[in-house]
C-alpha cells in the first residue's frame, strides 16, 4: 500500500478533471484493500476514473485506488469457463484473453476503459451485450456489516445500468467478479444493428469473435470511444447522458430512434434527442474549453484545460435543451463527485 499526497484527481480520470486530494492510497493487494475499507468513514472508490466526473475543489476524503490483480480459471465442457478475475484488472484486457481463449459472452463489450470491478456496478453494456448476463457471483466487503460477502447473480439487482451495487455506493467494495462464459470460437448471436452491418450479416447471426472484437473496437474508435492521449474526443467519461426509458404507452417522439426496454417499455437514444434538440457534435458554449465530441453527440470531452464547472455547464445546457424540445429529463450516467447538476 502507497499513500500519496501529491495528487490530483485530474490525472486519474479520462475525462481529466477533478481538484487535488488529501491522500491517495494505492492498493496492490486485496489485503490492503480491505484495510483501506475497512472503517465507517467515507472514501472515494476509483478504478480506472472512466466513469467519475469530480469537482475541482479539495478532495477532503481518502481516496481509495483499486490495483488489485489476478484471474482464476476453471473451464469444464458442459458448464463453460469460470472466470474469477480481480477488481483491479483492466476490464479490456480480460475481453482479449476471453477472445482468445474461445470464452464468448464478453466480445460486444471490447474497448471499454476501466476495471473489471466497476463493470457490474454499472451492469455495463454495449452493442448488445451486458455484463450482468454472464457474471456467476459477485464477492465484495460490505462496509456497513464489515464482513465480505457473496453475490449470486440474482441477488445483484441487475438493471439498466444499475445493481444493488450502484444504489448503495458507500456499502460495497467490489472484490473479484466471477464470469460464466459459454465455450466456442462463434460470438453470440449480434443483437445490435450497427455492429451487425459492420460485420457484413444480419441481426441474429454470429461470427467469428476475433472479428466481432476487431469490429467493435473499430466502431468505438470511430466515436472516440477508445481512448487515446493525442485525441481530445476521447477525453471523456463516454456516453454522458443514459438513454430514457418511456412507459409502457407512452410515445416516443416522431422520428426518434428507439430501442425496446424491459417490461414493456421504449428505450430512447439520448444521442437522437440530442442532436435533434439542436446540439451538433463540436458543440460547446462561448469561452469553455469543454465541447460535444466531434465523433458523438452523447460523450461530452474536455478540449484541454477544461474545469469540472464547465463540462457541467455545458450538460446543463443539453439537458435543458432536450427538456425544452422534447419534455423528457436525460440523467447522467457517470457517478458526480463534489458536484451536481
Amino acid at each position: 500500500m502507497s499513500v500519496r499526497r501529491d495528487v490530483t484527481l485530474a490525472e486519474h480520470t479520462t475525462l481529466r478533471v477533478g481538484g487535488p486530494v488529501a491522500s491517495f492510497i494505492e492498493c496492490d493487494t486485496e489485503a490492503e484493500l480491505l484495510d483501506a475499507v475497512r472503517g465507517r468513514e467515507p472514501v472515494l472508490l476509483v478504478g480506472g476514473g472512466s466513469n467519475l466526473v469530480v469537482s475541482d475543489a479539495p478532495v477532503s476524503i481518502p481516496v481509495v485506488a483499486v490495483r488489485t490483480r489476478g484471474v482464476e480459471v476453471e473451464v469444464n465442457d458442459c458448464a463453460g469457463a469460470w472466470v474469477t478475475v480481480a477488481a483491479g484488472e483492466p476490464w479490456d484486457g480480460f475481453v482479449a484473453v476471453a477472445v482468445a481463449e474461445g470464452w464468448r459472452g464478453v466480445e460486444a463489450l471490447s474497448g471499454i476503459p476501466g476495471l473489471v470491478g466497476a463493470t457490474p456496478i454499472q451492469n455495463v453494456g454495449a452493442y448488445g451485450q451486458e455484463v450482468g448476463a454472464t457474471v456467476a457471483r459477485v464477492r465484495a466487503y460490505d462496509r456497513t456489516d464489515g464482513r465480505v460477502v457473496v453475490f449470486a447473480a440474482a441477488d445483484c439487482g441487475f438493471g439498466y445500468r444499475s445493481s444493488v451495487f450502484k444504489s448503495e455506493p458507500a456499502r460495497y467494495v467490489v472484490l473479484d467478479v466471477t464470469f460464466q462464459l459459454r465455450l466456442g470460437s462463434a460470438s453470440e448471436p449480434i443483437a445490435y444493428a450497427e455492429l451487425a452491418r459492420e460485420l457484413d450479416i444480419e441481426t441474429g447471426q454470429r461470427a467469428p469473435m476475433a472479428e466481432v472484437r476487431a469490429a467493435v473496437l473499430a466502431l468505438r474508435a470511430s466515436k472516440g470511444m477508445v481512448l487515446d492521449a493525442a485525441d481530445h474526443d476521447t477525453w471523456s467519461v463516454g456516453s454522458f447522458f443514459l438513454n430514457p426509458v418511456l412507459a409502457p404507452g407512452v410515445l416516443a417522439p416522431e422520428g426518434a430512434v428507439t430501442f425496446p426496454a424491459a417490461g414493456g417499455g421504449i428505450k430512447v437514444s439520448a444521442a437522437w434527442l440530442i442532436s435533434s434538440a439542436g446540439f451538433e457534435r463540436g458543440f460547446a458554449l462561448p469561452g469553455s474549453r469543454a465541447a460535444i465530441s466531434a465523433k458523438h453527440s452523447l460523450a461530452l470531452t474536455n478540449r484541454g484545460g477544461a474545469s469540472c464547472d464547465d463540462v457541467l455547464e455545458l450538460a446543463r445546457a443539453v439537458r435543458e435543451g432536450v427538456r425544452a424540445r422534447f419534455g423528457i429529463t436525460l440523467t447522467p450516467e457517470p457517478l458526480l463527485v463534489g458536484c451536481s447538476l
